[in-house]
């Protein structure tokens, strides 16, 4: 289920926020939270319903793995990243893997063919980040129920932000969370109505532009291979900054604010500062939990 898609916008969309304001103060938690996890995970499964049994994996397995890493406990913490990055590669890489493979002689693998699960990047590396912070000493999710909010929390499952524990459970468990806040609604509508704007008026505009150069490359002469590669990268563009926009307004209708995860990178002087501003909290990820581990520029 798409954030473009009419079962989104007309039918899962209205309906959640009904409920969440409706109920949710009447009811309170543990029910308004209980109400977020079901509807992330219909979410989830709508386009392929075998692949909950993979978030509810990841869920569980990190969860129960988290429980047992402790400052100083290392070989945890390796088996908890591990197990992960596995995963990942597994449904991303496992065919370009074959296909290495099989230009070794008289070596011939079938292709797995699998179609990747959405939104596995984001929700591996986000359960990364929350088991270096458990080996940190950082607090801990007590709740099995409220660690499965924290990671399929619906408008930023599919396509980021990478949100960190400490800065969504919190809010998640303010008493004010069902109060309807007309400033919430209001920008949440417009900053959502912005991004959907993006993709659907520009992104999808130049993806028509993009599929129909790259479906007949050999006749492209010299400017329409221009034309059809410049189309390209502005529909990456807008894809992603509108479903940036798109998560960001959809977090606040439920009075949840995410970080911002792309801020103009087109307009960047050096590729630095463009790989800072394409996706912020990747980069962020990359940086605290890479980087400065490795060493950062103390090492070089």
């Amino acid at each position: 289920m798409l954030f473009n898609s009419f079962e989104f916008l007309l039918g899962f969309l209205p309906l959640t926020i009904l409920v969440f304001y409706v109920l949710g103060p009447r009811l309170k938690s543990p029910f308004t939270g209980l109400w977020l996890v079901i509807c992330s995970l219909f979410f989830y499964g709508w386009w392929n319903p075998p692949y909950l049994f993979l978030i509810f994996f990841s869920i569980g397995f990190n969860y129960l793995i988290s429980k047992r890493i402790f400052p100083g406990q290392k070989k945890t913490l390796i088996i908890g990243i591990s197990t992960n990055l596995l995963l990942l590669i597994f449904f991303k890489y496992s065919d370009f893997i074959i296909y290495n493979l099989n230009f070794i002689p008289d070596l011939s693998l079938g292709y797995l063919n699998l179609i990747l699960p959405l939104g596995i990047s984001f929700y591996t590396f986000q359960q990364i980040a929350y088991l270096v912070d458990s080996y940190k000493g950082i607090k801990k999710e007590k709740s099995l129920f409220s660690y499965g909010l924290f990671v399929s929390f619906f408008p930023q499952l599919i396509a980021g932000p990478i949100v960190h524990h400490s800065e969504m459970m919190g809010q998640f468990r303010d008493a004010n969370l069902t109060r309807v806040n007309f400033d919430n609604l209001s920008r949440g509508f417009f900053i959502f109505m912005m991004g959907l704007a993006k993709k659907i008026v520009i992104a999808d505009s130049f993806a028509i532009i993009a599929n129909k150069g790259y479906a007949n490359v050999a006749a492209l002469g010299s400017l329409e291979a221009w034309v059809t590669s410049l189309a390209y990268s502005l529909q990456l563009y807008f894809d992603f900054s509108g479903y940036s926009a798109m998560a960001i307004g959809l977090g606040l209708l439920f009075n949840i604010k995410l970080p911002q995860n792309f801020n103009s990178p087109y307009k960047s002087l050096s590729v630095k500062e463009f790989w800072r501003n394409w996706h912020m909290t990747l980069s962020r990820f990359l940086r605290d939990y890479v980087y400065i581990p490795m060493g950062g520029n103390k090492r070089g």
